[in-house]
């Protein structure tokens, strides 16, 4: 997990099969910009040395946020470090924690409808339709079949769901029948469980686990984790939270400024953002990221990873249930 204090970017030209190209690479430091510089300076040196050697190098690295950078340090505003814990403002706003070695799982809830619905809502519609069409010779009912052909499995799609939502287990009770089965099955473990405004989220205390370990992979499969969530983890060597809410939940529908907002930002443009900000942090303190519900399995607590544990639930005010969850 690398997450700079200070970012640089160097720039040089060379010719490659006759012509020029411009290589640009950055740099990052925790010491200081000139740091950062001399690092970008190397990095952007050792590219024109390949380019020049008859390699093929990209031209520019971009500038993107954590759920975009693959296998590139961490690129937001560092706003506090705890230990090996950082704690960054991500790019819409809210703070988030990122930490070593601190199993963290979000689980988000499908809003829309299972493809398992979509599909039996259509076969459904089509088993109404054919018969209406084909072994009828009321031109009403022929008409019939043919728009219950057309619109029957749109209209069919609200109640099966309605079905599904309410004679079915609630999302809730399987994603924590989904933990509970994991940590049955693996003697040792243990699991916080919180519930988010989207889902739960997991927090695993009972030992240091790496996010390419292969115990980890196996929790995210079987508790079923975002990919997305995953594959970063994996990228950038650490696990993550939201620690405050989504603006947007919380009556603030403008983006960080400026857009894209990507760290770090011009000096010209720090007046705007420090201004959102200010208003973000006003109203979300008001809200909770999460709340803790239970801990699941009989093992033991890691005491090295109750601090991290502490200054989770602390920031994302998981013990006050009175706070509404944004």
């Amino acid at each position: 997990m690398i997450v700079p204090n200070h970012w640089a970017e160097a720039r040089t030209t060379v010719r490659v099969k006759g012509r020029n190209a411009t290589l640009r690479r950055f740099g990052w430091s925790d010491e200081s910009p000139a740091d950062a510089q001399t690092k970008a300076e190397l990095r952007v040196a050792e590219a024109a040395r390949l380019a020049v050697g008859g390699n093929k190098v990209p031209r520019r690295e971009l500038k993107r946020a954590y759920n975009g950078a693959d296998g590139v340090p961490i690129r937001e505003e560092v706003l506090a470090r705890h230990g090996e814990a950082v704690i960054t403002r991500n790019a819409y706003g809210a703070r988030c924690l990122n930490v070593l070695d601190l199993l963290i799982a979000d689980v988000d809830f499908n809003a829309e409808p299972d493809w398992w619905l979509r599909v039996s809502s259509r076969a459904l519609a089509f088993a109404l339709a054919v018969p209406m069409i084909v072994w009828n010779h009321d031109w009403k009912i022929l008409i019939a079949g043919v728009l219950v052909l057309l619109f029957g499995a749109k209209l069919l799609l609200k109640p099966m769901q309605w079905l599904a939502e309410n004679v079915a287990p609630p999302a809730a009770d399987l994603a924590r029948n989904r933990v509970a089965g994991f940590v049955s099955r693996n003697a040792g473990w243990r699991v916080r469980l919180y519930r988010t405004p989207a889902g739960i989220r997991l927090i695993a205390t009972h030992a240091r686990m790496a996010p390419n370990a292969a115990q980890t992979r196996e929790f995210f499969d079987a508790v079923g984790t975002d990919p997305v969530y995953a594959r970063m983890c994996l990228n950038q060597n650490c696990f993550r939270a939201r620690l405050t809410a989504k603006p947007w939940r919380i009556g603030i529908p403008d983006h960080l400024k400026p857009r894209p907002g990507v760290w770090p930002i011009r000096p010209e443009r720090m007046a705007a953002r420090d201004a959102w900000v200010r208003r973000y942090e006003r109203e979300a303190e008001a809200f909770a990221a999460c709340h803790y519900e239970e801990t699941l399995g009989h093992g033991s607590e890691d005491p090295g990873l109750a601090p991290l544990v502490a200054l989770h639930d602390a920031q994302a005010k998981a013990l006050d249930d009175i706070r509404p969850l944004a």
